[in-house]
Protein backbone atom coordinates (compact mmCIF):
# COMPACT_ATOMS: atom_id res chain seq x y z
CA UNK A 1 0.00 0.00 0.00
CA UNK A 2 1.13 3.42 -0.75
CA UNK A 3 1.99 5.81 2.18
CA UNK A 4 2.12 8.94 0.32
CA UNK A 5 -0.89 11.54 1.52
CA UNK A 6 -3.79 11.01 -1.07
CA UNK A 7 -5.59 13.70 -2.05
CA UNK A 8 -9.34 12.62 -0.66
CA UNK A 9 -12.19 12.98 -2.66
CA UNK A 10 -15.89 13.35 -1.79
CA UNK A 11 -18.73 11.26 -3.10
CA UNK A 12 -19.85 12.27 -6.86
CA UNK A 13 -17.18 14.68 -7.00
CA UNK A 14 -15.36 12.34 -9.71
CA UNK A 15 -17.65 14.93 -12.22
CA UNK A 16 -15.86 17.59 -11.24
CA UNK A 17 -12.84 17.20 -10.23
CA UNK A 18 -9.55 15.52 -11.40
CA UNK A 19 -8.17 12.95 -10.04
CA UNK A 20 -4.30 11.59 -10.14
CA UNK A 21 -3.46 8.24 -10.73
CA UNK A 22 -1.54 7.98 -7.60
CA UNK A 23 -5.01 8.70 -5.67
CA UNK A 24 -6.32 5.42 -6.38
CA UNK A 25 -5.97 2.19 -5.41
CA UNK A 26 -6.13 -1.07 -8.40
CA UNK A 27 -6.52 -4.53 -7.77
CA UNK A 28 -2.91 -5.12 -8.46
CA UNK A 29 -1.69 -3.72 -5.24
CA UNK A 30 -3.35 -6.32 -3.01
CA UNK A 31 -0.28 -7.32 -0.48
CA UNK A 32 0.46 -10.74 0.35
CA UNK A 33 -2.53 -11.27 3.02
CA UNK A 34 -5.24 -9.90 1.04
CA UNK A 35 -3.89 -12.41 -2.01
CA UNK A 36 -4.13 -14.98 0.53
CA UNK A 37 -7.30 -14.58 1.26
CA UNK A 38 -8.59 -14.25 -1.85
CA UNK A 39 -6.98 -18.07 -2.75
CA UNK A 40 -8.99 -19.45 0.09
CA UNK A 41 -11.88 -18.18 -1.15
CA UNK A 42 -10.89 -19.39 -4.45
CA UNK A 43 -9.70 -22.99 -2.83
CA UNK A 44 -13.35 -22.94 -1.24
CA UNK A 45 -15.06 -23.06 -4.25
CA UNK A 46 -13.27 -25.45 -6.11
CA UNK A 47 -13.22 -28.05 -3.44
CA UNK A 48 -16.56 -27.35 -1.85
CA UNK A 49 -18.76 -25.38 -4.33
CA UNK A 50 -18.39 -26.30 -7.96
CA UNK A 51 -18.39 -30.03 -7.36
CA UNK A 52 -21.49 -30.13 -5.59
CA UNK A 53 -23.66 -27.11 -7.51
CA UNK A 54 -26.41 -29.40 -9.07
CA UNK A 55 -26.73 -30.46 -5.15
CA UNK A 56 -27.41 -27.00 -4.03
CA UNK A 57 -29.55 -26.03 -6.77
CA UNK A 58 -31.82 -29.17 -5.60
CA UNK A 59 -31.89 -27.32 -2.13
CA UNK A 60 -30.37 -30.63 -0.85
CA UNK A 61 -31.79 -30.50 2.91
CA UNK A 62 -28.64 -28.86 4.99
CA UNK A 63 -26.36 -28.83 2.20
CA UNK A 64 -26.34 -24.91 2.04
CA UNK A 65 -25.64 -24.14 6.18
CA UNK A 66 -23.21 -27.04 6.08
CA UNK A 67 -21.23 -25.42 3.50
CA UNK A 68 -21.98 -22.00 5.49
CA UNK A 69 -20.34 -23.42 8.43
CA UNK A 70 -17.49 -24.71 6.26
CA UNK A 71 -16.85 -20.96 4.90
CA UNK A 72 -16.84 -19.66 8.70
CA UNK A 73 -14.31 -22.20 9.76
CA UNK A 74 -11.91 -20.51 7.19
CA UNK A 75 -12.70 -17.50 8.24
CA UNK A 76 -14.88 -16.70 5.54
CA UNK A 77 -17.80 -14.90 7.22
CA UNK A 78 -15.79 -12.96 9.50
CA UNK A 79 -13.32 -10.88 6.75
CA UNK A 80 -14.29 -7.65 7.78
CA UNK A 81 -15.82 -8.20 11.51
CA UNK A 82 -13.77 -6.90 14.31
CA UNK A 83 -10.94 -9.04 15.95
CA UNK A 84 -12.95 -8.33 19.41
CA UNK A 85 -16.21 -10.07 17.79
CA UNK A 86 -14.01 -13.32 16.60
CA UNK A 87 -13.34 -11.56 12.92
CA UNK A 88 -10.71 -10.63 11.19
CA UNK A 89 -11.16 -6.84 11.44
CA UNK A 90 -9.95 -6.48 7.62
CA UNK A 91 -10.80 -3.29 5.89
CA UNK A 92 -13.67 -2.61 3.15
CA UNK A 93 -11.61 -2.99 -0.03
CA UNK A 94 -10.44 -6.45 1.39
CA UNK A 95 -14.24 -7.40 1.82
CA UNK A 96 -14.56 -6.41 -1.70
CA UNK A 97 -12.00 -8.99 -2.81
CA UNK A 98 -13.54 -11.25 -0.92
CA UNK A 99 -17.21 -10.87 -2.76
CA UNK A 100 -15.49 -10.76 -5.85
CA UNK A 101 -13.60 -14.05 -5.73
CA UNK A 102 -16.83 -15.37 -4.32
CA UNK A 103 -18.95 -13.95 -6.68
CA UNK A 104 -18.31 -17.12 -9.07
CA UNK A 105 -20.06 -19.32 -6.83
CA UNK A 106 -23.52 -19.36 -8.32
CA UNK A 107 -26.22 -19.67 -5.53
CA UNK A 108 -23.68 -20.13 -2.75
CA UNK A 109 -22.02 -16.43 -3.40
CA UNK A 110 -25.72 -14.81 -2.92
CA UNK A 111 -26.61 -16.82 0.23
CA UNK A 112 -22.86 -15.73 1.81
CA UNK A 113 -23.16 -12.23 0.81
CA UNK A 114 -27.18 -11.67 2.24
CA UNK A 115 -25.66 -13.18 5.68
CA UNK A 116 -22.24 -10.92 5.74
CA UNK A 117 -24.06 -7.98 4.79
CA UNK A 118 -27.32 -7.62 4.72
CA UNK A 119 -28.22 -10.10 7.63
CA UNK A 120 -24.88 -9.06 9.77
CA UNK A 121 -24.09 -5.06 9.24
CA UNK A 122 -27.12 -3.79 10.49
CA UNK A 123 -26.08 -5.11 14.59
CA UNK A 124 -22.56 -4.55 13.68
CA UNK A 125 -23.16 -0.85 12.94
CA UNK A 126 -26.35 0.11 14.37
CA UNK A 127 -26.13 -2.12 17.69
CA UNK A 128 -25.68 -1.57 21.28
CA UNK A 129 -22.82 -2.85 22.87
CA UNK A 130 -24.69 -6.18 24.29
CA UNK A 131 -26.43 -6.38 20.72
CA UNK A 132 -23.15 -7.03 19.19
CA UNK A 133 -21.65 -9.22 22.17
CA UNK A 134 -24.39 -11.93 21.72
CA UNK A 135 -24.94 -11.66 17.83
CA UNK A 136 -21.68 -11.08 16.56
CA UNK A 137 -19.61 -13.70 17.21
CA UNK A 138 -21.83 -16.46 16.20
CA UNK A 139 -22.20 -14.77 12.91
CA UNK A 140 -18.81 -14.17 12.35
CA UNK A 141 -18.36 -18.18 12.48
CA UNK A 142 -21.62 -19.11 11.04
CA UNK A 143 -22.58 -20.72 14.10
CA UNK A 144 -26.07 -18.37 13.48
CA UNK A 145 -26.75 -17.58 10.05
CA UNK A 146 -28.87 -13.97 9.45
CA UNK A 147 -31.60 -13.08 7.11
CA UNK A 148 -32.66 -9.33 6.34
CA UNK A 149 -36.77 -8.82 6.12
CA UNK A 150 -37.28 -5.31 4.25
CA UNK A 151 -39.24 -6.62 1.26
CA UNK A 152 -43.33 -7.15 1.27
CA UNK A 153 -46.05 -7.82 -1.51
CA UNK A 154 -47.40 -4.21 -1.71
CA UNK A 155 -44.10 -2.77 -1.10
CA UNK A 156 -40.54 -3.37 -3.02
CA UNK A 157 -38.83 -0.07 -3.74
CA UNK A 158 -40.97 1.79 -2.09
CA UNK A 159 -39.59 0.12 1.22
CA UNK A 160 -41.15 2.66 3.41
CA UNK A 161 -44.08 1.88 2.63
CA UNK A 162 -44.51 -1.53 4.02
CA UNK A 163 -47.90 -3.05 6.49
CA UNK A 164 -45.49 -5.35 9.58
CA UNK A 165 -46.41 -3.62 12.66
CA UNK A 166 -45.21 -3.78 15.89
CA UNK A 167 -47.43 -3.31 19.00
CA UNK A 168 -45.61 -3.25 22.70
CA UNK A 169 -46.76 -5.45 24.96
CA UNK A 170 -49.14 -4.34 28.16
CA UNK A 171 -45.97 -4.97 30.57
CA UNK A 172 -43.38 -3.16 28.18
CA UNK A 173 -41.55 -5.88 27.51
CA UNK A 174 -41.86 -7.11 24.26
CA UNK A 175 -42.73 -6.02 20.68
CA UNK A 176 -45.50 -8.15 18.98
CA UNK A 177 -45.08 -8.42 15.32
CA UNK A 178 -47.23 -9.21 13.02
CA UNK A 179 -47.15 -8.97 8.95
CA UNK A 180 -45.63 -10.49 6.02
CA UNK A 181 -42.11 -10.45 4.29
CA UNK A 182 -41.16 -11.77 0.63
CA UNK A 183 -38.05 -12.74 -1.21
CA UNK A 184 -36.29 -13.52 1.99
CA UNK A 185 -32.56 -14.98 0.86
CA UNK A 186 -31.37 -17.42 3.43
CA UNK A 187 -35.65 -17.47 5.22
CA UNK A 188 -35.43 -21.43 4.96
CA UNK A 189 -32.43 -21.89 7.45
CA UNK A 190 -31.61 -18.41 9.12
CA UNK A 191 -31.75 -18.34 13.10
CA UNK A 192 -31.38 -14.35 12.98
CA UNK A 193 -33.77 -12.14 11.24
CA UNK A 194 -33.28 -8.23 10.79
CA UNK A 195 -37.37 -7.38 10.43
CA UNK A 196 -38.17 -4.01 9.47
CA UNK A 197 -41.75 -2.65 11.14
CA UNK A 198 -43.68 -0.06 11.75
CA UNK A 199 -44.66 0.87 15.62
CA UNK A 200 -48.27 1.97 15.82
CA UNK A 201 -48.68 4.54 13.52
CA UNK A 202 -45.40 5.69 12.83
CA UNK A 203 -44.07 7.13 9.48
CA UNK A 204 -41.13 5.58 9.45
CA UNK A 205 -39.87 2.00 9.97
CA UNK A 206 -38.02 0.52 13.32
CA UNK A 207 -35.57 -2.17 13.03
CA UNK A 208 -35.57 -5.40 14.83
CA UNK A 209 -33.06 -8.27 15.83
CA UNK A 210 -35.72 -11.40 15.86
CA UNK A 211 -34.47 -14.69 16.63
CA UNK A 212 -36.02 -17.63 15.02
CA UNK A 213 -36.80 -19.23 18.19
CA UNK A 214 -38.93 -16.24 19.86
CA UNK A 215 -42.00 -18.12 17.99
CA UNK A 216 -44.86 -16.83 15.71
CA UNK A 217 -42.80 -17.13 12.80
CA UNK A 218 -43.92 -19.34 10.12
CA UNK A 219 -42.73 -19.50 6.34
CA UNK A 220 -44.57 -20.87 2.74
CA UNK A 221 -42.58 -23.29 1.20
CA UNK A 222 -39.28 -22.46 -0.83
CA UNK A 223 -39.61 -19.88 -3.89
CA UNK A 224 -39.16 -21.29 -7.42
CA UNK A 225 -36.90 -19.14 -9.08
CA UNK A 226 -35.99 -18.71 -12.58
CA UNK A 227 -32.35 -18.50 -11.42
CA UNK A 228 -29.93 -18.94 -8.48
CA UNK A 229 -32.42 -21.92 -7.44
CA UNK A 230 -29.87 -23.00 -4.60
CA UNK A 231 -30.47 -20.02 -2.66
CA UNK A 232 -33.58 -20.35 -0.05
CA UNK A 233 -35.83 -17.64 -0.96
CA UNK A 234 -38.98 -18.04 1.23
CA UNK A 235 -41.84 -15.60 2.48
CA UNK A 236 -41.55 -15.21 6.21
CA UNK A 237 -45.09 -14.62 8.45
CA UNK A 238 -44.67 -12.90 12.05
CA UNK A 239 -47.59 -13.68 13.78
CA UNK A 240 -47.66 -11.83 17.28
CA UNK A 241 -43.59 -12.62 17.13
CA UNK A 242 -42.67 -11.77 20.80
CA UNK A 243 -39.45 -10.11 20.27
CA UNK A 244 -38.15 -8.38 23.71
CA UNK A 245 -38.18 -4.38 23.44
CA UNK A 246 -34.05 -4.48 23.71
CA UNK A 247 -33.78 -5.76 20.44
CA UNK A 248 -34.96 -3.12 18.90
CA UNK A 249 -31.88 -1.96 16.66
CA UNK A 250 -31.03 1.33 17.30
CA UNK A 251 -33.95 4.06 17.61
CA UNK A 252 -37.61 3.75 17.10
CA UNK A 253 -38.08 5.32 13.34
CA UNK A 254 -35.02 4.83 12.10
CA UNK A 255 -35.35 1.80 9.90
CA UNK A 256 -35.67 3.34 6.53
CA UNK A 257 -32.07 4.91 7.21
CA UNK A 258 -30.60 1.74 8.57
CA UNK A 259 -32.11 -0.15 5.09
CA UNK A 260 -31.08 2.65 2.88
CA UNK A 261 -27.19 2.81 4.38
CA UNK A 262 -27.08 -1.23 4.42
CA UNK A 263 -27.89 -0.87 0.53
CA UNK A 264 -25.27 1.19 -0.23
CA UNK A 265 -22.87 -1.70 1.22
CA UNK A 266 -24.77 -3.94 -0.53
CA UNK A 267 -25.39 -2.75 -3.85
CA UNK A 268 -21.07 -2.11 -4.56
CA UNK A 269 -20.65 -5.39 -3.20
CA UNK A 270 -22.80 -6.82 -5.82
CA UNK A 271 -20.85 -5.04 -8.59
CA UNK A 272 -17.50 -6.78 -6.91
CA UNK A 273 -19.12 -10.29 -6.92
CA UNK A 274 -21.16 -9.72 -10.58
CA UNK A 275 -17.49 -8.99 -11.86
CA UNK A 276 -16.14 -12.10 -10.21
CA UNK A 277 -18.56 -14.16 -11.68
CA UNK A 278 -17.85 -12.33 -15.15
CA UNK A 279 -14.26 -13.39 -15.39
CA UNK A 280 -15.41 -16.82 -14.21
CA UNK A 281 -17.51 -17.08 -17.47
CA UNK A 282 -15.01 -15.38 -19.39
CA UNK A 283 -12.50 -18.46 -18.43
CA UNK A 284 -14.99 -20.88 -19.50
CA UNK A 285 -15.73 -19.40 -22.51
CA UNK A 286 -11.99 -18.63 -23.57
CA UNK A 287 -11.45 -21.91 -22.78
CA UNK A 288 -14.24 -23.22 -25.39
CA UNK A 289 -13.49 -21.15 -28.09
CA UNK A 290 -9.91 -23.23 -28.28
CA UNK A 291 -11.50 -26.81 -28.10
CA UNK A 292 -13.89 -25.98 -29.96
CA UNK A 293 -13.10 -26.82 -33.57
CA UNK A 294 -15.08 -25.63 -37.04
CA UNK A 295 -13.55 -25.58 -40.15
CA UNK A 296 -11.04 -26.95 -39.02
CA UNK A 297 -9.84 -24.54 -36.42
CA UNK A 298 -10.16 -23.09 -33.07
CA UNK A 299 -13.52 -20.82 -32.72
CA UNK A 300 -11.16 -18.41 -31.29
CA UNK A 301 -9.05 -17.72 -34.34
CA UNK A 302 -11.99 -15.85 -35.74
CA UNK A 303 -12.78 -12.84 -35.58
CA UNK A 304 -16.84 -12.80 -35.02
CA UNK A 305 -15.63 -14.80 -31.72
CA UNK A 306 -12.73 -12.55 -30.96
CA UNK A 307 -15.00 -9.64 -30.60
CA UNK A 308 -16.53 -11.03 -27.99
CA UNK A 309 -13.77 -11.86 -26.11
CA UNK A 310 -12.11 -8.67 -26.56
CA UNK A 311 -15.34 -6.91 -25.20
CA UNK A 312 -16.35 -9.05 -22.69
CA UNK A 313 -12.79 -8.46 -20.88
CA UNK A 314 -13.14 -4.61 -21.35
CA UNK A 315 -16.17 -4.19 -19.88
CA UNK A 316 -14.82 -6.21 -16.87
CA UNK A 317 -11.94 -4.50 -16.43
CA UNK A 318 -13.18 -1.06 -16.44
CA UNK A 319 -15.87 -2.06 -13.60
CA UNK A 320 -13.53 -3.85 -11.76
CA UNK A 321 -11.29 -0.78 -11.80
CA UNK A 322 -13.93 1.89 -11.11
CA UNK A 323 -14.92 -1.23 -7.68
CA UNK A 324 -11.55 -0.93 -5.90
CA UNK A 325 -11.15 2.48 -6.59
CA UNK A 326 -14.41 3.59 -4.77
CA UNK A 327 -13.74 0.78 -2.43
CA UNK A 328 -10.40 2.72 -1.45
CA UNK A 329 -12.18 5.79 -1.31
CA UNK A 330 -14.60 4.72 1.10
CA UNK A 331 -11.68 3.13 3.19
CA UNK A 332 -9.82 6.61 3.08
CA UNK A 333 -13.30 8.58 3.93
CA UNK A 334 -13.39 5.81 6.79
CA UNK A 335 -9.44 6.72 8.27
CA UNK A 336 -10.31 10.09 7.88
CA UNK A 337 -13.91 10.21 10.62
CA UNK A 338 -11.81 8.21 12.84
CA UNK A 339 -8.80 10.30 13.20
CA UNK A 340 -11.13 13.36 13.57
CA UNK A 341 -12.81 11.14 16.84
CA UNK A 342 -15.80 9.59 15.44
CA UNK A 343 -16.70 6.23 16.53
CA UNK A 344 -15.54 3.10 14.39
CA UNK A 345 -19.21 2.11 13.86
CA UNK A 346 -20.59 5.05 12.49
CA UNK A 347 -17.93 5.61 10.50
CA UNK A 348 -18.34 2.39 8.78
CA UNK A 349 -21.56 3.74 7.84
CA UNK A 350 -20.77 7.22 7.35
CA UNK A 351 -18.20 6.51 4.77
CA UNK A 352 -20.42 4.46 2.33
CA UNK A 353 -23.10 6.97 2.56
CA UNK A 354 -20.46 9.58 1.36
CA UNK A 355 -19.79 7.13 -1.38
CA UNK A 356 -23.55 6.39 -2.29
CA UNK A 357 -23.35 8.03 -5.58
CA UNK A 358 -20.78 5.38 -6.34
CA UNK A 359 -22.69 2.52 -5.37
CA UNK A 360 -25.53 2.89 -7.38
CA UNK A 361 -23.55 3.36 -10.13
CA UNK A 362 -21.49 0.10 -9.66
CA UNK A 363 -24.17 -1.99 -9.28
CA UNK A 364 -25.83 -0.65 -12.45
CA UNK A 365 -22.77 -1.56 -14.22
CA UNK A 366 -21.33 -4.63 -12.50
CA UNK A 367 -24.99 -5.91 -12.93
CA UNK A 368 -25.20 -5.01 -16.48
CA UNK A 369 -21.60 -6.23 -17.74
CA UNK A 370 -22.44 -9.54 -16.26
CA UNK A 371 -25.93 -10.01 -18.32
CA UNK A 372 -23.47 -8.92 -21.06
CA UNK A 373 -20.64 -11.52 -20.73
CA UNK A 374 -22.86 -14.18 -19.72
CA UNK A 375 -25.30 -13.42 -22.85
CA UNK A 376 -22.33 -13.71 -25.06
CA UNK A 377 -21.28 -16.50 -23.24
CA UNK A 378 -23.85 -18.45 -24.05
CA UNK A 379 -23.36 -17.24 -27.71
CA UNK A 380 -19.75 -18.58 -28.01
CA UNK A 381 -20.85 -21.87 -26.39
CA UNK A 382 -23.35 -22.27 -29.48
CA UNK A 383 -25.90 -24.85 -29.45
CA UNK A 384 -24.08 -26.47 -26.34
CA UNK A 385 -24.84 -22.91 -24.52
CA UNK A 386 -28.60 -23.15 -24.76
CA UNK A 387 -28.08 -27.29 -22.94
CA UNK A 388 -28.47 -27.82 -19.47
CA UNK A 389 -25.30 -29.69 -19.30
CA UNK A 390 -23.30 -26.67 -20.05
CA UNK A 391 -21.95 -24.29 -17.90
CA UNK A 392 -23.18 -21.61 -19.57
CA UNK A 393 -27.09 -22.22 -18.55
CA UNK A 394 -26.90 -21.57 -15.09
CA UNK A 395 -24.57 -18.95 -15.49
CA UNK A 396 -27.22 -17.24 -17.50
CA UNK A 397 -30.12 -18.25 -15.59
CA UNK A 398 -28.36 -16.52 -11.86
CA UNK A 399 -26.89 -13.22 -13.87
CA UNK A 400 -30.41 -12.21 -14.53
CA UNK A 401 -31.64 -11.65 -10.77
CA UNK A 402 -28.94 -8.66 -10.43
CA UNK A 403 -30.83 -6.07 -12.01
CA UNK A 404 -33.58 -6.53 -9.39
CA UNK A 405 -31.69 -7.16 -6.09
CA UNK A 406 -30.43 -4.26 -3.94
CA UNK A 407 -32.64 -1.66 -5.62
CA UNK A 408 -33.54 -2.58 -9.49
CA UNK A 409 -31.02 -0.48 -11.66
CA UNK A 410 -33.81 2.03 -12.88
CA UNK A 411 -34.58 2.89 -9.45
CA UNK A 412 -30.54 2.93 -9.08
CA UNK A 413 -30.20 5.38 -11.70
CA UNK A 414 -32.51 7.70 -10.90
CA UNK A 415 -30.70 7.74 -7.64
CA UNK A 416 -27.72 8.81 -8.85
CA UNK A 417 -28.84 11.78 -9.92
CA UNK A 418 -31.22 12.49 -7.67
CA UNK A 419 -28.46 11.91 -4.71
CA UNK A 420 -26.18 14.37 -6.64
CA UNK A 421 -28.95 16.98 -7.46
CA UNK A 422 -29.66 16.66 -3.54
CA UNK A 423 -25.89 17.36 -2.46
CA UNK A 424 -25.75 20.33 -5.06
CA UNK A 425 -28.65 22.02 -3.05
CA UNK A 426 -27.03 21.59 0.11
CA UNK A 427 -23.85 22.46 -1.37
CA UNK A 428 -21.78 19.76 -0.15
CA UNK A 429 -21.63 19.41 -4.09
CA UNK A 430 -20.58 22.56 -6.59
CA UNK A 431 -22.22 21.11 -9.70
CA UNK A 432 -23.43 24.64 -10.89
CA UNK A 433 -19.57 26.47 -10.86
CA UNK A 434 -18.78 24.11 -13.47
CA UNK A 435 -21.84 23.52 -15.27
CA UNK A 436 -22.03 27.59 -15.84
CA UNK A 437 -18.46 27.65 -17.28
CA UNK A 438 -19.49 24.82 -19.74
CA UNK A 439 -22.53 26.74 -21.08
CA UNK A 440 -20.02 29.85 -21.18
CA UNK A 441 -17.53 28.07 -22.79
CA UNK A 442 -20.02 27.08 -25.51
CA UNK A 443 -20.51 30.57 -26.69
CA UNK A 444 -16.99 30.80 -27.53
CA UNK A 445 -14.28 29.81 -30.01
CA UNK A 446 -12.55 26.25 -29.10
CA UNK A 447 -9.30 26.18 -27.84
CA UNK A 448 -7.40 23.70 -29.70
CA UNK A 449 -4.19 24.39 -28.44
CA UNK A 450 -0.80 22.08 -29.25
CA UNK A 451 -1.54 18.83 -29.80
CA UNK A 452 -0.26 16.37 -26.70
CA UNK A 453 0.86 12.94 -27.71
CA UNK A 454 2.00 12.07 -24.53
CA UNK A 455 0.81 8.33 -23.28
CA UNK A 456 -2.81 9.12 -21.99
CA UNK A 457 -3.49 13.10 -22.58
CA UNK A 458 -5.64 11.67 -25.30
CA UNK A 459 -7.55 10.13 -22.63
CA UNK A 460 -7.43 12.69 -20.01
CA UNK A 461 -8.44 14.89 -22.58
CA UNK A 462 -11.32 12.91 -23.68
CA UNK A 463 -12.52 12.24 -19.89
CA UNK A 464 -12.58 16.38 -19.34
CA UNK A 465 -15.07 16.75 -22.43
CA UNK A 466 -17.26 13.91 -21.67
CA UNK A 467 -17.16 15.36 -18.22
CA UNK A 468 -18.59 18.92 -19.60
CA UNK A 469 -21.05 17.05 -21.75
CA UNK A 470 -22.74 15.69 -18.49
CA UNK A 471 -22.53 18.59 -17.13
CA UNK A 472 -23.76 20.54 -19.65
CA UNK A 473 -27.34 18.41 -20.02
CA UNK A 474 -27.23 18.02 -16.78
CA UNK A 475 -26.81 22.09 -16.57
CA UNK A 476 -29.31 22.50 -18.51
CA UNK A 477 -32.34 19.50 -17.24
CA UNK A 478 -31.99 21.16 -14.30
CA UNK A 479 -32.28 24.88 -15.30
CA UNK A 480 -35.01 24.02 -18.27
CA UNK A 481 -37.38 21.81 -16.03
CA UNK A 482 -36.97 22.80 -12.52
CA UNK A 483 -39.39 20.92 -9.88
CA UNK A 484 -40.77 18.58 -12.73
CA UNK A 485 -37.29 16.97 -13.77
CA UNK A 486 -37.87 14.79 -11.04
CA UNK A 487 -41.04 13.27 -12.83
CA UNK A 488 -38.40 13.16 -15.91
CA UNK A 489 -37.25 9.18 -15.65
CA UNK A 490 -35.67 9.02 -18.69
CA UNK A 491 -33.64 12.31 -19.11
CA UNK A 492 -32.86 10.99 -15.68
CA UNK A 493 -31.63 7.84 -16.51
CA UNK A 494 -29.78 9.66 -19.57
CA UNK A 495 -27.50 11.86 -17.32
CA UNK A 496 -27.45 9.16 -15.03
CA UNK A 497 -25.90 6.89 -18.06
CA UNK A 498 -23.74 9.64 -18.97
CA UNK A 499 -21.92 9.81 -15.39
CA UNK A 500 -21.82 6.47 -15.13
CA UNK A 501 -19.29 6.22 -18.09
CA UNK A 502 -17.17 9.56 -17.14
CA UNK A 503 -17.02 6.81 -13.93
CA UNK A 504 -15.83 3.57 -15.61
CA UNK A 505 -14.10 5.00 -17.93
CA UNK A 506 -12.10 6.96 -16.10
CA UNK A 507 -11.50 4.61 -13.52
CA UNK A 508 -9.95 2.19 -16.09
CA UNK A 509 -7.61 4.87 -17.10
CA UNK A 510 -6.49 5.65 -13.62
CA UNK A 511 -5.97 2.01 -12.77
CA UNK A 512 -4.24 2.00 -16.23
CA UNK A 513 -1.56 4.89 -15.85
CA UNK A 514 -1.44 3.23 -12.11
CA UNK A 515 -0.04 0.20 -13.82
CA UNK A 516 2.10 2.06 -16.57
CA UNK A 517 3.96 4.06 -14.12
CA UNK A 518 4.68 0.38 -11.80
CA UNK A 519 5.41 -1.92 -14.83
CA UNK A 520 6.24 0.41 -17.81
CA UNK A 521 4.29 0.82 -20.80
CA UNK A 522 5.23 -2.56 -22.69
CA UNK A 523 4.42 -4.95 -19.66
CA UNK A 524 0.71 -3.28 -19.46
CA UNK A 525 -0.05 -3.55 -23.48
CA UNK A 526 -2.93 -5.54 -22.84
CA UNK A 527 -4.38 -3.00 -20.24
CA UNK A 528 -4.20 -0.09 -22.44
CA UNK A 529 -6.15 -1.95 -25.12
CA UNK A 530 -8.97 -2.60 -22.64
CA UNK A 531 -8.60 0.85 -21.71
CA UNK A 532 -8.99 2.20 -25.44
CA UNK A 533 -11.70 -0.47 -26.28
CA UNK A 534 -13.53 0.72 -22.99
CA UNK A 535 -13.28 5.07 -24.23
CA UNK A 536 -14.77 3.66 -27.56
CA UNK A 537 -17.41 2.34 -25.74
CA UNK A 538 -18.06 4.96 -23.44
CA UNK A 539 -17.67 7.89 -26.09
CA UNK A 540 -20.33 6.51 -28.12
CA UNK A 541 -22.97 5.98 -24.88
CA UNK A 542 -22.35 9.29 -23.65
CA UNK A 543 -22.79 10.91 -27.13
CA UNK A 544 -26.05 8.85 -27.45
CA UNK A 545 -27.50 9.55 -23.75
CA UNK A 546 -27.04 13.35 -24.05
CA UNK A 547 -28.66 13.29 -27.57
CA UNK A 548 -31.91 11.77 -26.51
CA UNK A 549 -31.63 13.87 -23.12
CA UNK A 550 -31.54 17.22 -25.26
CA UNK A 551 -33.96 16.19 -27.74
CA UNK A 552 -36.30 15.77 -25.12
CA UNK A 553 -36.41 18.94 -23.55
CA UNK A 554 -34.14 21.63 -25.23
CA UNK A 555 -35.41 23.82 -28.79
CA UNK A 556 -34.50 25.94 -31.81
CA UNK A 557 -31.73 27.88 -30.95
CA UNK A 558 -30.68 26.37 -27.41
CA UNK A 559 -30.66 22.74 -29.16
CA UNK A 560 -28.66 23.49 -31.71
CA UNK A 561 -25.90 25.55 -29.58
CA UNK A 562 -25.83 22.46 -26.89
CA UNK A 563 -25.84 19.81 -29.96
CA UNK A 564 -23.05 21.18 -31.30
CA UNK A 565 -21.21 21.38 -27.90
CA UNK A 566 -21.93 17.73 -27.43
CA UNK A 567 -20.34 16.90 -30.73
CA UNK A 568 -17.37 18.72 -29.48
CA UNK A 569 -17.08 16.76 -26.28
CA UNK A 570 -17.77 13.42 -27.62
CA UNK A 571 -15.45 13.97 -30.60
CA UNK A 572 -12.78 11.36 -31.07
CA UNK A 573 -9.91 10.58 -33.29
CA UNK A 574 -10.05 7.95 -35.89
CA UNK A 575 -8.72 4.86 -34.33
CA UNK A 576 -8.84 0.89 -35.24
CA UNK A 577 -10.64 -0.96 -32.80
CA UNK A 578 -10.91 -3.58 -34.61
CA UNK A 579 -6.93 -4.22 -34.32
CA UNK A 580 -6.83 -3.82 -30.50
CA UNK A 581 -9.87 -6.10 -29.92
CA UNK A 582 -7.52 -8.66 -32.05
CA UNK A 583 -4.58 -8.68 -29.72
CA UNK A 584 -6.72 -8.92 -26.16
CA UNK A 585 -8.59 -12.19 -28.01
CA UNK A 586 -4.77 -13.23 -28.63
CA UNK A 587 -3.85 -12.63 -25.35
CA UNK A 588 -6.89 -14.06 -23.24
CA UNK A 589 -6.72 -17.59 -25.89
CA UNK A 590 -3.32 -17.99 -25.31
CA UNK A 591 -3.56 -17.90 -21.49
CA UNK A 592 -6.66 -19.80 -21.88
CA UNK A 593 -8.24 -17.86 -19.14
CA UNK A 594 -8.72 -14.07 -18.12
CA UNK A 595 -5.62 -12.79 -17.61
CA UNK A 596 -6.02 -9.50 -16.52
Amino acid sequence: METTDKKTIKGGEFLITETAYQDVFIPEEFDEEQNMIAQTCRDFLAAEIYPNLDRIDTQEEGLMPSLMDKAGELGILGVSIPEEYGGFGKNFNTSMLVADVIGAGHSFAVALSAHTGIGTLPILYYGNNEQKDRYIPKLATGEWKAAYCLTEPNSGSDANSGKTKAKLTEDGKHYLINGQKMWITNGGFADVFIVFAKIDDDANLTAFIVEREFGGITMNPEEHKMGIKGSSTRQVFFNDCPVPVENMLSERQNGFKIAVNILNIGRIKLAAAAIGASKSVIDTAVNYSNERIQFDRPISKYGAIRYKLAEMASKVYAVESANYRAGQNIDDAYDTLVAGGMDEGKAKLKSTEQFAVECAILKVWGSEVLDYVVDEGVQIYGGMGFSAEAPMDRAYRDARINRIFEGTNEINRLLTVDMMLKRAMKGELDLMTPATAVAAELMSIPDFGEEDNALFAAEKKTIKNLKKATLMVAGAAVQKLMMSLSKEQEILMNIADMAGYVYVAESAMLRTEKLVSLKGAESSEGQLNLMRIYFVEALDAIQKAGKEALWAFAEGDELRMMMVGLKRFTKSEPFNVKEVRQKVAQQLTAANKYCF
